[in-house]
């Protein structure tokens, strides 16, 4: 596995630094191409049919046209940009992997997605088909290194096109590839995003199971019209977006301390949650705009319902993973001309939930969804790859509660976006709809 190991990183190397010649990337590729350099995705759909419908209904397609993409970008980032010379850059920046043809065109920012421009291409196919490698030790901050053309890299050797020319190329195949816009510093020098080093440092790498292998998972099929069937990578993309990719991705087990309780007595419960599925932890990615929340409810013989709030364990940092109705995101009022703006509700989940997260904080220390405006990071409460997390409920029990089975129900939810972020931001409401990611039960006897 070592000997694996170090071959993979020497030929990750090679693609990083042997193809590079002085092709720019990163902030130096701004300005540097021609929309017309690259091929249109309806272009590549003539050929590849299935590829392309894959495409459009992931958020590889959405990256610069997604509604909450849009308002934040918009609505937040250009503006801070202009009042702030410290995160000036994200103006341009945000685009690099948004948007790469407008980024690496000089077309920024670009026109908003209703005016239909080239912009709205997000990631597309000739983006990533002419990748050759990235630029430094560490893929981050769309440090991709882009050479569009007739030629086409892709993960197979020996392929021939009746459009375009084709090489195998080793990059495509590796993590490091997706690395270099699913990790993020910020001006402050902050990881913003990390999934790829996430799973750099966690299991699955050592097993070299690379993010392809779940996130474009291979099935018997035609690469294009004209192929012969193979063993071909399907391009799904699927994600935080995608329910069924968020179900069962966390297994969830609880039980009593004690099956048999006394009517006035107390009633403890155990929830382990085991990150069953991802390579990297979760939430991952936009941990600042996502939220994960484990809710515990008691239904009695009588069908009286009633809220449990977690343990509190004690760690520094734990009152950020403890839902209240504190207020945060206050310095989103410099870019919407709020002065002194108080902020709004942090959680947006039932108080007392355990959340699953780690807080961003802005230059002044306070909470902010805002990653570019991110100086410090705070408790990491996530859950890692194959990382169980128990969590104990302790409830006396009620004076009216019924005599006879109680049934106790944990879910563990997530939301794409903080609700009260998108309420206040005006985000359509399936950003903060919940989508389940898994729920258990148990029971316990309450006797007189």
């Amino acid at each position: 596995m070592r000997t694996v190991a170090l071959v993979a990183f020497i030929t990750m190397l090679l693609c990083s630094i042997s193809f590079s010649e002085d092709l720019p990337a990163g902030d130096r590729a701004l300005g540097t191409r021609e929309y017309d350099q690259y091929e249109r995705p309806t272009v590549c759909r003539s050929c590849h049919a299935d590829f392309y419908q894959q495409w459009t209904q992931a958020m590889m397609s959405q990256a610069y046209t997604h509604h909450w993409d849009e308002i934040e970008y918009f609505e937040l980032a250009v503006p801070h940009a202009e009042k702030d010379e410290m995160v000036a850059g994200v103006k341009a920046g945000c685009n690099g992997c948004h948007a790469p043809l407008a980024f690496m065109a000089g077309d920024v920012p670009p026109p908003r997605p209703e005016e239909n421009s080239r912009a709205n291409e997000s990631v597309s196919c000739d983006v990533c088909h002419t990748i050759i490698g990235f630029e430094g030790e560490t893929p981050h901050n769309y440090n991709y290194i882009s050479s569009p053309g007739r030629m086409k890299y892709g993960p197979k050797p020996g392929l021939e096109s009746p459009h375009h020319e084709t090489e195998q190329l080793d990059f495509i195949k590796q993590s490091e590839f997706c690395g270099t816009c699913h990790n993020e510093m910020s001006p402050y020098g902050v990881w913003v995003k990390s999934t790829q080093l996430e799973w750099k440092d966690g299991p699955y790498s050592k097993e070299g199971v690379r993010c392809h292998d779940c996130h474009m998972p291979v099935a018997w099929a035609k690469n294009a019209k004209m192929a012969e069937e193979n063993w071909i990578a399907q391009h799904l993309f699927h994600g935080a977006h995608d329910p069924g990719k968020l179900a069962g991705a966390v297994e969830l087990r609880m039980h009593p301390e004690e099956r048999e309780v006394e009517l006035d007595g107390i009633v403890a419960i155990k929830v382990q949650l085991y990150n069953a599925k991802a390579g990297h932890k979760i939430p991952t990615g936009s941990v600042e705009d996502r939220i994960v929340w484990l809710h515990v409810t008691a239904t009695d013989s009588d069908g009286n319902t009633y809220h449990i709030p977690v343990d509190k364990k004690g760690f520094d940092g734990e009152e950020y993973t403890v839902a209240s109705d504190v207020l945060a995101y206050q310095d989103m009022g410099l870019p919407l001309d709020i002065n002194n703006f108080r902020g709004i509700q942090r959680d947006g989940v039932p108080l007392g939930d355990r959340i699953f997260r780690m807080p961003y904080f802005d230059p002044q220390g306070r909470m902010t969804i805002m990653q570019w405006n991110t100086k410090e990071l705070g408790v990491d409460y996530r859950i890692g790859p194959r990382e169980t997390k128990i969590e104990t409920f302790t409830w006396e029990l009620p004076e009216d509660i019924a005599v006879g089975k109680i049934m106790f129900e944990a879910t563990l939810n997530c939301r794409k976006l903080v609700k009260s972020v998108a309420d206040f931001l005006e985000v359509p409401e399936d950003e903060s709809e919940i989508m389940l990611i898994n729920k258990t039960t148990t029971w316990i006897e309450v006797y007189d």
